[in-house]
């Protein structure tokens, strides 16, 4: 797993390369807690190059929303796979995130 981060302005983009499973969402952790302090501007998860995603992936997404809504910031997650998009659908994360 691997997550790039870029800043253009106000917006900082997380491009989210390979398979976000239990292993690699502990690897990652300390990058979402890096992006949680950028929470108050907005947030792009790329998701194009993103194969697989756990409960622990998504725990990390729902983590770094929650720091946004109290920053007053915004995350969205952009480029899903059909397979997340059902993932999302299932667990109700549609409707959580702004998805373009």
């Amino acid at each position: 797993m691997e997550i790039i981060i870029t800043k253009e302005n106000s917006v900082v983009t997380a491009a989210l390369v390979g398979r976000l499973d239990t292993p690699a969402s502990l690897e990652v952790a300390g990058q979402f807690e890096s992006l949680k302090a950028e929470a108050s501007g907005t947030i792009v998860l790329d998701c194009a190059s993103l194969e697989y995603i756990s409960s622990s992936g998504l725990r990390l997404f729902l983590s770094l929303r929650k720091a946004a809504g109290e920053k007053g910031g915004k995350v969205i997650v952009k480029d899903i796979s059909t397979s997340i998009r059902s993932v999302f659908m299932m667990t109700g994360f549609l409707n959580l995130f702004e998805i373009q």
